[in-house]
């Protein structure tokens, strides 16, 4: 499968089998080869992103403009909590679908990871 091809079908949700690395703080993560990788939110978590991305920017723009302070930090507070709430249906469907499968094939490292992510997480 082309790289095109993989991105578009990531992009669209559809289960399809692959080896790629998922990157998370300053650890990377290697999928299951062979691994039907399926994730039913990633259209979602891809709109909440752009509109996380846009919301960003808007704030930049209003520093830029010299926008009051506490302006700033209640649209910083709540681009905090658009990045929390999209992490949760991030690992909501990280659980549903690999988790569930690596506990079906009794992959301990998987479920080792995902502990490790979990961590990270709650920090």
């Amino acid at each position: 499968m082309s790289q095109e091809s993989h991105e578009v079908w990531h992009e669209l949700g559809l289960g399809h089998n692959h080896t790629h690395k998922h990157e998370h703080d300053d650890s990377i993560l290697e999928a299951m080869p062979d691994h039907t990788h399926t994730h039913t939110q990633t259209k979602a978590v891809l709109n909440r992103l752009s509109r996380i991305i846009g919301h960003l920017e808007s704030v930049k723009r209003m520093v830029e403009s010299g926008r009051d302070c506490s302006e700033v930090l209640v649209q910083l507070a709540a681009v905090g909590s658009a990045v929390k709430s999209v992490s949760r249906v991030v690992m909501k469907d990280h659980i549903e679908h690999c988790i569930v499968d690596a506990a079906k094939n009794n992959d301990t490292e998987t479920l080792k990871k995902l502990n490790e992510a979990i961590d990270r997480f709650i920090k």
